[in-house]
């Protein structure tokens, strides 16, 4: 006898359009978080709130009371003001000029900080001077007129660390997309966006020893000026260095340290390739927005070239293929000081290093700097810029 079959139950199928909206809600489901994770980032980093806990020492807690400590000038000094800009390789001591002050009638800050670029000054400007009107003049500081290509200016990691905190919702898409390399794009983009992956470090430190960090803090927002006024540069000097540029052979001063050595070999001796355009787009685009500032200001914008280094690289070895400091020099309001104008400070005696002054050099340049500006900007007048 035949075993009758079992009819199995069907198994109703789902409704079209279940899977899409199933999908749907995860996505809904993941966006609400992000924004969620967003909204808690934006509410400790993005109000200020965990700056004034920054560590003084780091690249982020540098830039801040740098702000803070020229915002403060802002309000002790007159309308006479002139803040330079530059890297460390700008040896202005304010101390030594506020003591030619009575002659030039200016007062010279010092707004920039080692390892910083045009696109620091940029953001540090912008939040110091937000109406581009505070400063008589702004003197930016480069190494040549020229545009000498050296690294790949557009892929400076250390940018994001230094503006961190200055960064607006608005800045992100230029900010991120202003690199080349995808990996620091991508870097670039997610720190902008969630500003706690950028102070991941400094936080995980905080809360090691807060009471610690939190004095020290305090410490430097209390003496960090009067310590920056008073700092003396080291009387170090590169007496006995010779080049033999044919061969790239250095001969270094008895007893050179780690830094001399580094510092010739790498910056003053460095290669120096054609120039492909890269270092004169990356001017024209950041100067350029910082004159674009100030365009309807009566603030001055002021290019200085800076001493070249203890012993001069020949003619032969510069590629001199594009000036866009000369072209940004056509705008209205623009200056320059000579090209040439400290080239007599060039000498083994007066650097540290293969690239920075010495306390005599700083001394030197510092007078000459003064001179130099008061000398395109005429004396000051009662209100607004110098005429």
């Amino acid at each position: 006898m035949s075993t009758p079959s079992v009819q199995q139950p069907t198994v109703p199928s789902s409704r079209p359009g279940s899977a899409s909206r199933g999908f749907l809600r995860a996505g809904f489901a993941c966006l609400l978080a992000l924004l969620g994770v967003f909204g808690l980032d934006a509410l400790v980093f993005r109000t200020h709130y965990y700056t004034q806990f920054l560590e003084p020492d780091s690249s982020t807690g540098v830039f801040e009371m740098i702000l803070r400590r020229e915002q403060q000038a802002q309000q002790r000094y007159g309308d006479n003001m002139i803040a330079a800009l530059g890297d460390s390789r700008l040896g202005l001591s304010p101390r030594v000029a506020a003591r030619l002050r009575p002659n030039s009638g200016y007062v010279f800050r010092l707004a920039g900080m080692p390892g910083t670029n045009i696109p620091t000054w940029y953001y540090m400007l912008r939040d110091l001077d937000p109406t581009a009107r505070r400063y008589r003049a702004l003197v930016f500081a480069v190494n040549n007129y020229f545009d000498d290509d050296w690294g790949a200016p557009d892929d400076d990691a250390r940018l994001l660390h230094y503006v961190i905190a200055r960064l607006r919702v608005s800045d992100i898409p230029v900010f991120f997309t202003a690199f080349h390399d995808p990996e620091l794009r991508w870097e670039a983009f997610r720190g902008s966006v969630f500003k706690g992956l950028v102070y991941q470090t400094d936080v995980l430190a905080f809360l090691n020893n807060p009471a610690r960090r939190i004095a020290y803090v305090r410490l430097n927002d209390k003496h960090g000026a009067l310590w920056n006024w008073n700092y003396v540069d080291t009387d170090r000097n590169m007496v006995g260095l010779g080049i033999d540029w044919t061969l790239r052979k250095a001969t270094l001063p008895p007893g050179a340290d780690e830094n001399q050595r580094d510092t010739v070999t790498n910056y003053l001796m460095r290669p120096v390739g054609n120039e492909d355009g890269t270092m004169a787009a990356f001017r024209r685009k950041w100067f350029g927005r910082i004159i674009d500032r100030y365009r309807d200001s009566p603030t001055k914008i002021i290019f200085v070239r800076l001493p070249r280094g203890p012993i001069v690289r020949p003619e032969y070895l510069a590629h001199r293929d594009t000036y866009s400091i000369r072209e940004l020099a056509r705008r209205p309001r623009v200056l320059l000081v000579p090209e040439h104008a400290f080239d007599s400070l060039e000498r083994p005696e007066l650097f540290s290093d293969g690239a920075h002054l010495n306390r005599e050099g700083v001394e030197r340049f510092s007078v000459m700097l003064v001179d130099e500006v008061t000398k395109l900007l005429g004396p000051p007048g009662p209100q607004g810029a110098a005429k």
